[in-house]
């Protein structure tokens, strides 16, 4: 939902906003909208597959200034899409817009609000760890929001400009003007500046009837509405040229009581329509005006007690939806992509930041979606579930056919549950192509995204390098030790030199294909009931920094990026020897004729020099300055600099050093 361009009206009448000092309360969360506020404000990286670890300490930062100001967060998301199809045309222009912008990200390197792929896992997975209390609804969360803020009598969080219509008791607190970093102490309290907006201080400072605000929404056009034919500019005052559209629609409004009043005016403006026209168009201003009336809330139970809130379909409809799912689904345990092919066998996929002359990354994991299909909808149900993807620039709609394997042709959803974990887990393993036997020596978190790599190695076109897996390999194996500040800085300073590089095409598709291909197996993994456990995203995976590991292994003389221990040692071997089972033979063949042409033999002493163990900390710190300050990449590839000369230089005048440093460490990876 959304009333374009009532937000910026609101900034320029910042009269209607009232100053505020906010602590000591129940908060509503709409946290579909706070996912990307987060991510786009904190100016990470979206062009090289997601800086997680650096959003996932945002998103704690953020919980941490709200508790300090006793404010407990109820975070509410966005679920399956709208049943009726009414904002069908506004998604589809949204979608073909994030295509085009994904594409213009991927030439020019620019930021274009492309969010990473799993950046809502990293959102979910922190908020759970930090016992945050969340809430997916089964379809759109406006209503379900506005309605716990009116019962609870707390204001929402939101720069969802439908809640500026909603007559909330509270409030809203407008993101984009709640200054959580700044949280303030004042004697023993402490709280967070912000603005906090009134519908009443709405209809005061404009001069409409309160029961007029859901009347103006729709005659403004929102996600649902979009009316046609009249031009609201002709009735605004002189010098609103900026805002003219709105202002001219509030002043015409001025002269009516009653909704019903100005919605017949309105179709008057409309000129002469046919009976039929005119009964349509009035369908849909009294279908947009009742989207904001509020019911009883049905999340109230769920945050206080648990119980997760009955599905809202009827008839047939509720039939296809299992009981069994409402309480994963409620509590985000459960995608709610399932909805979307239960009710209306269709299912819109993410957009990635990548070349449009390429396939979609979607493309690779597109098999474990349809045995997802199977066995949502089995044998007897639809024989089709279309995807929308991108083809080239374009917004397609396929159909798909679902699949069945041996182990799933007799599955009914109903008693998926029902299942022994050990057969759940056969069919996630026979899915991913893997055998429990090759990921035995693996730690519990890293079997899911390791299965998830062989199944990639073995479905990926064109095959992928040999580097760039070793590259993911080594990024997995940092684990925890990317969570550290100095790990983070110093991620963020290398990630700096990717972005002022050209960024290849190629490298970023596949670590695209990769991120499909995990996040369909987690979907899967989810549906069985996590034979598997879920992998925690932060601690698993940087863009940025799998970039730059890959730089540094085709440079063919790699530094060390961060400090490594025998653990990742382990977990490196482990991982490698699961991958290189299961590697097609193609792949390992494209891998060595490419390494052959550049002339560029992949050794282990190489990798090793990425995880070189320092036992002196100003060393460590020189060494980490060395590394950044000897890699340029001009033109795709790296060049010696003055900084690589003075340090052979120092070699030869300190030869004991030289061997001092060439002795640590080569043995690691």
């Amino acid at each position: 939902m959304g009333v374009t361009g009532l937000a910026s009206l609101l900034d320029a009448r910042s009269r209607v906003y009232r100053e505020a000092e906010f602590c000591r309360s129940r908060l509503v969360i709409d946290g579909c909208n706070l996912v990307y506020l987060l991510y786009f404000r904190s100016g990470l990286d979206q062009n090289h597959g997601g800086e997680y670890a650096a959003f996932e300490e945002e998103t704690e930062r953020f919980i941490a200034a709200l508790r300090t100001c006793g404010i407990t967060p109820y975070v509410v998301l966005d679920g399956g899409s709208d049943q009726t199809d009414k904002k069908l045309e506004t998604v589809t222009q949204r979608a073909e817009q994030r295509i085009h912008k994904a594409h213009q990200a991927a030439l020019s390197g620019r930021q274009e609000n492309i969010l990473p792929q799993l950046a809502r896992y990293v959102f979910r997975q922190t908020l759970a760890r930090l016992e945050v209390p969340v809430a997916q609804c089964f379809a759109e969360a406006d209503q379900e929001i506005a309605a716990l803020a009116t019962e609870w009598s707390c204001p929402v969080l939101s720069n969802d400009s439908d809640f500026y219509i909603f007559n909330l008791p509270a409030g809203l607190l407008p993101i984009s003007h709640f200054r959580w970093q700044e949280a303030t102490q004042s004697g023993s309290r402490s709280y967070i500046p912000c603005r906090r907006y009134y519908a009443s201080s709405f209809c005061v400072f404009f001069g409409i009837q309160r029961q007029l605000l859901p009347t103006f929404a729709t005659l403004a056009g929102n996600d649902y509405v979009k009316l046609k034919g009249i031009s609201w500019a002709q009735f605004a005052p002189a010098g609103s040229e900026r805002t003219s559209r709105l202002e001219g629609l509030l002043c015409w409004l001025r002269a009516f009581q009653q909704p019903q009043d100005a919605i017949e005016a309105a179709l008057g403006l409309m000129g002469n329509l046919s009976e039929t026209s005119e009964k349509e168009v009035l369908q849909t201003l009294y279908r947009g005006m009742e989207e904001y009336k509020l019911g009883p809330s049905t999340l109230r139970k769920f945050f206080i007690h648990g119980v997760a809130p009955l599905f809202p379909a009827v008839g047939e409809d509720l039939a296809l939806i299992p009981p069994w799912t409402r309480l994963p689904l409620t509590q985000a345990r459960l995608t709610s992509d399932i909805l979307d092919v239960l009710l209306l066998q269709r299912l819109s996929l993410r957009t990635a930041v990548d070349h449009a002359d390429l396939p979609s990354c979607n493309l690779t994991s597109r098999p474990l979606r349809q045995l997802m299909y199977g066995l949502l909808l089995g044998r007897g149900g639809p024989q089709q579930v279309v995807e929308r993807d991108r083809d080239g620039l374009r917004l397609t709609f396929i159909p798909v056919k679902p699949s069945f394997s041996s182990l799933t042709e007799q599955i009914s959803l109903s008693s998926l549950p029902e299942m022994e974990p050990s057969e759940r887990l056969q069919v996630l393993l026979e899915a991913l192509g893997v055998t429990e036997d090759s990921l035995r020596l693996l730690g519990p978190e890293l079997k899911l995204p390791v299965a998830a790599t062989c199944y990639w190695l073995q479905r990926a076109e064109p095959p992928p390098d040999q580097r760039l897996l070793k590259a993911l390999l080594l990024g997995m194996s940092s684990g925890e030790r990317v969570r550290t500040r100095a790990a983070l800085q110093a991620e963020r300073n290398l990630s700096s030199k990717a972005n002022s590089c050209i960024q290849r095409a190629d490298v970023t598709h596949a670590i695209n294909q990769w991120q499909a291909c995990l996040t369909d197996s987690m979907k899967l993994n989810q549906l069985l009931g996590r034979p598997l456990p879920e992998p925690e995203i932060a601690r698993l995976f940087q863009g940025t920094l799998v970039h730059q590991l890959l730089l540094q292994l085709s440079a063919g003389r790699p530094k060390r990026i961060f400090r490594s221990d025998r653990a990742s040692e382990k977990q490196y071997d482990a991982m490698l020897s699961a991958v290189h089972r299961f590697r097609p033979p193609r792949a390992l063949l494209a891998s060595e004729n490419q390494q052959r042409a550049q002339n560029q033999p992949l050794e282990n002493a190489n990798l090793r020099k990425l995880f070189l163990l320092h036992e002196d900390e100003e060393n460590e710190a020189l060494s980490e300055i060395r590394a950044q300050d000897e890699l340029r990449l001009q033109d795709g590839v790296f060049m010696r600099t003055r900084y690589r000369t003075k340090d052979r230089s120092n070699r030869t005048n300190q030869p004991e050093l030289a061997r001092k440093e060439a002795s640590r460490g080569f043995h690691i990876l």
